[in-house]
């Protein structure tokens, strides 16, 4: 698996790559079906940047959507959740990837928080996805705390 993380320092991006492969190998060593590995990077073309967080970030994974924690109740229009479950069928690469906190625990544990991206999130689980396009943003329990506040969770 050939990884490239763009605008990120060669150490933590050699540490990411070793985290997803590591979920992605603890991911299909629980699965019976072949020939179908939870993470695939790619470089997915974008006309126009659509995260002031991610934009010097190139490289997007197929993350697993049982490893994104979502701490804040979506607010869903259902009419853009089939707008964008009927895209996804026809046009997957015209659904720009969500943003996800890499976010690493006291004790080296890895944690995934998504906050934004709650419609794409929808529609991949509405059609059963098992992995959602993603683009990874090292963080820390800091940044954790700028979301989450006095409700951040001690993560090991």
């Amino acid at each position: 698996m050939t990884m490239v993380m763009a605008g990120l320092g060669g150490s933590r991006a050699a540490r990411l790559g070793a985290v997803l492969l590591g979920v992605e190998r603890q991911a299909q060593s629980g699965r019976q079906e072949e020939g179908r590995g939870w993470f695939t990077t790619a470089a997915m073309a974008e006309t126009e940047e659509r995260s002031i967080h991610t934009q010097h970030i190139s490289a997007v994974h197929n993350v697993p959507m049982r490893v994104l924690i979502r701490p804040i109740p979506a607010e869903l229009e259902p009419d853009k959740v089939q707008s964008l479950m009927q895209t996804l069928q026809e046009d997957p690469e015209r659904v720009p990837p969500i943003d996800v906190l890499w976010v690493k625990g006291s004790e080296g544990g890895d944690y995934f928080y998504s906050f934004g991206g709650c419609h794409r999130f929808a529609a991949h689980q509405a059609l059963n996805r098992e992995t959602i396009p993603a683009k990874i943003i090292p963080s820390t329990l800091s940044d954790l705390r700028t979301y989450l506040g006095s409700s951040t969770p001690h993560l090991r």
